[in-house]
C-alpha cells in the first residue's frame, strides 16, 4: 500500500477485538513515541579525529528512524552519504534497552498494518511481532475518583463517547495522507483545541472524566492539543474506534533499535556517532556542517533529520525563516513527556490497566509481562515535574490503581530533558496544520528537513519517521538534479 492510498474502513465492532482489549483505552497509548548502546555491525562507523573530511553527496544529521531511512534511500540512488549522530547510539526517540532482565522500549514501540510505511519495513525485513499481555482489570477516572471495571466495559463506554468527537472527519480528512487536501473545510476546525471540542459535546462530568486521559493526557491538557491532530489519527486509523484504539498493540520482537540498525545496514552510508552538530552553512553550491568538536564536513546537500524542537540548537547560515525558528521554539515534541518501566509486586497485584486525568503524575499504566516475582509494567506521564525514578513517590501514585502495590525498581526516560530530543511524542497544537506546518516541510536552499514530527501521515510515530525519510530522500535527490 502506498502512503497516498486511502485506508479502508473496518466494520464497526459491537465488542472490542483482541487488539483493542490489549489497549483498552488505546487513545492515550497512541501518544507513546518513538537501549541497546551495543549496536550491531558498525563496520562502516568512522571514528577518526580529522578536522576536515572529504566531501560527500549528502550529509544526514540524525540517525533516528527518519535519518537511517533517508540514508538507505539516498545510497540506493548511488549517492555517497554521511550520517552524523549526536548520541552514542542510533534510533533517536526509538530506543531499545534492558530492565529487570527484559528487553524494553524506552521510546517508539508499536507498529500496525494501518501504518503502511513502517508495515512495509516489517514485511521487508521479516520482523516477527509480539504483543503485551491482555489486561484483566481496568481503572478509569470519574468526576470524583476512580472506577474499576472490566476492560471490555471501559472500552465500550469510551467508544460511545469518543466516536462522536470526530464526526465529519471522513470529509475534512478525506485523504488522510494528504491532510490539507480539504483545507477549505479545515479553516474553522484547525484553530480548535480538544478542549473546545469537549465543550461543544456537553458531556456530563463523569462522561468527560472517563475519556479525559485519552483526550488530554498527551500533553497534560486538552487545551494544548489540536482537534485536527486527533481527528487526523482517527482518519488514519480508518475512522473507527476499534482500529484507533488498537494501533498500539504489536511490536517487533527485535526491538526498535535493531529495526533502525537493519535499515542502516541496508545502506552504504558512513556513520559517525558522538557528533552533535553546531552549525550548517549553505553557500548556494555546497553545505558545510561543523560539529561541536570542531570537525567540518562538506556535502552538496544536507538532510536535517532531528526533532523540530532541536532546530534552534544549530546555527544556520543563512538563517532559517521565521516559520522554522518559531515552530522550534513552540515545539512539537511534548517537552514534559516521560516513559518509564516498572517492576512491581503486591498481594493484590494483577494485570491491570489504568488511566488518570490529564496532568496527573502517572497518566497511564499498561501491563507488559507477568512473572513469578511480580509484574513488569509500562507507565507514561506528561507531568514534567514528576520524577518516576523516585520509587516512594511513584508507589504512592499507583495506590489508587492497585492497593498495596510495591515498586521494586523503575527505569525512566524524560524525553524533554534529553538534550538530543528536547521532547517526546509529537502533538500539533491548534492552528499548526493550516499554519506553518506545510511551510516547514519544504527545503531551504540545499537543506532538507525530515522527521516524524513533520510527516503528512502518522506524525509522531515510527511510521511517520519512515514516510518522512522517503520524502527527504526525494527532495535531496531533486536538489542534486537526479
Amino acid at each position: 500500500m502506498n502512503a497516498e492510498e486511502k485506508l479502508p474502513t473496518s466494520p464497526t465492532a459491537h465488542a472490542p477485538s483482541r487488539r483493542s482489549v490489549l489497549t483498552t483505552a488505546g487513545a492515550a497509548a497512541l501518544a507513546a513515541p518513538l537501549g541497546m548502546t551495543a549496536l550491531g555491525s558498525q563496520a562502516r562507523a568512522a571514528s577518526g579525529t580529522q578536522t576536515q573530511a572529504d566531501a560527500v553527496d549528502v550529509i544526514v544529521i540524525g540517525a533516528g528512524i527518519a535519518g537511517v531511512t533517508t540514508a538507505r534511500e539516498l545510497t540506493a540512488k548511488g549517492l555517497s552519504t554521511l550520517v552524523l549522530e549526536a548520541r552514542d547510539r542510533i534510533g533517536g526517540r526509538a530506543w531499545t534497552s534492558t530492565f529487570a532482565g527484559e528487553q524494553v522500549e524506552m521510546g517508539g514501540t508499536w507498529v500496525d498494518e494501518r501504518q503502511p510505511n513502517i508495515w512495509r519495513e516489517v514485511q521487508r525485513y521479516g520482523w516477527d511481532l509480539t504483543s503485551d499481555i491482555i489486561p484483566t482489570r481496568a481503572v478509569a477516572p470519574t468526576a470524583t475518583g476512580y472506577m474499576e471495571s472490566t476492560p471490555t466495559d471501559v472500552y465500550n463506554q469510551q467508544s460511545q463517547l469518543i466516536t462522536p468527537l470526530f464526526e465529519g472527519s471522513e470529509q475534512y480528512f478525506e485523504r488522510p495522507y494528504e491532510p490539507l487536501f480539504r483545507e477549505d473545510l479545515l479553516a474553522d476546525l484547525d484553530p480548535l483545541s480538544m478542549r473546545d471540542r469537549l465543550d461543544q459535546m456537553r458531556y456530563s462530568p463523569d462522561e468527560e472524566a472517563l475519556i479525559s486521559g485519552g483526550i488530554g493526557g498527551l500533553t497534560g491538557s486538552a487545551s494544548t492539543i489540536g482537534l485536527t491532530t486527533m481527528a487526523h489519527w482517527w482518519a488514519l486509523s480508518g475512522w473507527t474506534f476499534d482500529d484507533y484504539a488498537a494501533t498500539s498493540t504489536y511490536r517487533p520482537v527485535v526491538g526498535s533499535t535493531a529495526m533502525a540498525q537493519a535499515i542502516l545496514d541496508d545502506s552504504t552510508a558512513t556513520l559517525r556517532l558522538n557528533s552533535p552538530v553546531a552549525s550548517v552553512a549553505d553557500d548556494g553550491t555546497s553545505v558545510t556542517v561543523t560539529t561541536k568538536s570542531g570537525e567540518t564536513h562538506t556535502a552538496r546537500a544536507v538532510v536535517l533529520a532531528i526533532p523540530v524542537n532541536l532546530w534552534n540548537s544549530i546555527d544556520f547560515a543563512p538563517s532559517l525563516p521565521t516559520e522554522y525558528t518559531a515552530l522550534s521554539t513552540d515545539g512539537i515534541g511534548v517537552r514534559s513527556s516521560q516513559k518509564f518501566i516498572m517492576h512491581v509486586r503486591g498481594a493484590n497485584l494483577d494485570a491491570f490497566y489504568a488511566e488518570a486525568a490529564p496532568g496527573a503524575p502517572v497518566a497511564m499504566v499498561i501491563p507488559f509481562k507477568e512473572r513469578s516475582d511480580g509484574n513488569i509494567m509500562i507507565g507514561f506521564s506528561s507531568n514534567g515535574s514528576f520524577d518516576p525514578s523516585n520509587r516512594t513517590r511513584l508507589q504512592a501514585e499507583l495506590q489508587p490503581f492497585c492497593e498495596g502495590i510495591e515498586v521494586v525498581a523503575v527505569k525512566a526516560q524524560h524525553w524533554g530533558n534529553d538534550p538530543y530530543s528536547a521532547g517526546g511524542w509529537a502533538v500539533r497544537r491548534p492552528g499548526l496544520l493550516t499554519g506553518p506546518f506545510r511551510a516547514v516541510q519544504q527545503p531551504q536552499g540545499r537543506v532538507v528537513f525530515a522527521g516524524s514530527d513533520i510527516a503528512n501521515g502518522w506524525a509522531g510515530f515510527m511510521d511517520g519517521a519512515v514516510e518522512s525519510g522517503f520524502t527527504a530522500s526525494v527532495q535531496a535527490s531533486q536538489i542534486l538534479g537526479l
